[in-house]
């Protein structure tokens, strides 16, 4: 989530409004890629994709395309997954004749919040969203707010911002706490299900991780027109106090979504939709947030089912 300049990238033209109601096309970017690549006989990334397939998704009729899993892929993730019986049976399970090349890296285990290089990095998703635009077509981009990969520089800077571990953790539970620059770290985890491997579970309740979250968000932004918030009912209150059980301190007053947004009239909007099952089953339909942007101040949300 370390910010990155963006400053000297072209912006798009033309970029359309978003309608009440938008469809989204999602694309696993770094598959789509590659079948391109294979397709045309040589290294297709974004700064190259061939006009035909832009036409050919404009096609379909959707407001947006989500280009899937842009952001640049841990070595650390990788080498994790690569030894994990679990995920190796899985991968063969989908893929019988399955090599280590194959594993590229998870897209929810982000190293950075950096276009990775193989698909063409910052410069070409600028490519990528401009074609779009021409097309009438805005760009979704993806932002995990649970979790990051073990060798985030937030690690190494901010170990504050992630729940922590005693060794007795380490050693009693390894599937669910590691050892990272000799201190121990929870994998990032959903309440019901067992801990992620491969990324480490940020404080959603610390505040240095919410003012740092919201200059990843705007960073986020200014290469996209709209942000699709993984797993977001992770950061809500009283879903993480459950799942940490007072292992992320003071419950805050105020929710993680909401904490740093203020009320100002409806304009330059800007939406997150944010994958969250509300409510105590955690069954309801998902939520759409909407929330109100402009250069300098995150606005406050209106929400809307969807």
């Amino acid at each position: 989530m370390s910010a990155t300049s963006v400053e000297r990238i072209e912006s798009p033209v033309g970029v359309s409004a978003w309608p009440p109601y938008p469809t989204s096309y999602e694309i696993n970017t770094w598959v789509w890629l590659t079948e391109l690549s294979q397709k045309y006989g040589g290294n297709v990334d974004f700064s190259s994709v061939p006009s035909a397939e832009w036409d050919a998704i404009a096609a379909y009729g959707f407001d947006s395309v989500w280009l899937m899993g842009v952001w640049e892929r841990s070595p650390v993730g990788i080498a994790i997954a690569n030894h994990n019986k679990g995920l190796l049976d899985d991968f063969r399970r989908a893929l019988p004749d399955y090599r280590v090349n194959d594993n590229v890296g998870s897209p929810y285990c982000v190293r950075r919040y950096v276009v990775d290089a193989h698909l063409g990095g910052p410069a070409g998703l600028a490519t990528a969203r401009r074609e779009l635009s021409r097309r009438g077509m805005n760009l979704i981009l993806d932002f995990v707010p649970n979790h990051v990969a073990p060798d985030h520089p937030w690690v190494k800077e901010h170990p504050e911002f992630f729940i922590q571990g005693t060794v007795e953790d380490a050693r009693n539970n390894p599937a669910s706490y590691v050892t990272v620059n000799e201190k121990v770290f929870a994998c990032g985890r959903d309440p019901f299900f067992p801990a992620w491997p491969d990324v480490l579970q940020l404080n959603s309740f610390e505040t240095g991780l919410r003012l740092a979250v919201i200059q990843t968000i705007f960073t986020i932004a200014q290469q996209c027109d709209g942000i699709r918030c993984d797993m977001a009912m992770l950061m809500l209150n009283q879903v993480f106090d459950r799942t940490w059980h007072g292992r992320a301190g003071l419950r805050p007053a105020t929710e993680y979504w909401v904490r740093h947004y203020r009320r100002e009239e409806e304009s330059s909007r800007f939406p997150l939709y944010c994958r969250s099952l509300l409510g105590s089953g955690m069954g309801t339909p998902a939520t759409r947030f909407r929330f109100l942007l402009r250069q300098e101040t995150l606005r406050p949300p209106r929400a809307q089912q969807c």
